[in-house]
């Protein structure tokens, strides 16, 4: 979340000077996060908000401590992004375990929304790479709105309201599964146009002789 990214910069200098790299961080993070799982379960709603925003809070510091030191690369970029699905269908899970006949359906729901913009997102990232597009984001801005409408802020959002509020899990579920659907289909659509315009578009240099 771009709001944490300078009060992270200290701790990031800091980790560095003990020698500690991005991927210890990240996978650090995941393990914390993957808490909340038996913590949900067991309906310890606060405690598992607390190893949610301390997920959170890694998965923005290994990036600051990747950039700090230099360290960036793709094989981390996987890891940190990998982890990171697998973090968010954890917290469902753990929200489903905690009162299945509540939960269940809304959580099925959920899952199969995050599928969708999980894939969606992943698949055009794909494409750009292989198209060379530096930033895979949308070229049309009727479409860069809607691609940001559940990004990483929305999500730990709606992870937090599901904390506070467990008992109206099913509704906030469903909305929020109903917005990730909505970004799916406009990542589709949008990416769709997208990389057919780079397929279509006539090479300026063809033409020269």
């Amino acid at each position: 979340m771009p709001l944490t990214q300078g009060p992270l910069q200290p701790v990031a200098r800091l980790l560095a000077r003990w020698h500690i790299r991005p991927d210890q961080v990240t996978c650090t993070a995941f393990a914390v996060g993957m808490l909340a799982v038996p913590l949900l379960a067991w309906q310890a709603y606060w405690a598992a908000l607390a190893v949610i925003l301390l997920n959170r809070l890694g998965d923005g510091l290994d990036g600051a401590l990747a950039r700090h030191c230099g360290q960036e690369n793709d094989a981390g970029g996987f890891l940190d992004i990998g982890l990171d699905f697998v973090f968010y269908a954890a917290v469902v899970l753990g929200f489903v375990l905690a009162d299945s006949d509540a939960n269940a359906v809304a959580g099925a729901f959920l899952l199969f929304a995050f599928v969708g913009t999980g894939t969606s997102f992943l698949a055009f990232a794909i494409m750009a790479s292989r198209h060379g597009l530096e930033r895979p984001h949308f070229q049309r801005k009727s479409f860069y709105y809607l691609h940001g409408l559940t990004e990483g802020t929305e999500t730990v959002l709606a992870l937090v309201a599901f904390c506070v509020w467990p008992g109206l899990f099913p509704w906030l579920a469903t909305l929020f599964g109903a917005a990730c659907l909505l970004t799916t289909a406009t990542r589709l659509w949008g990416g769709y146009r997208t990389l057919a315009g780079l397929v279509t578009s006539p090479d300026p240099e063809a033409g020269e002789g």
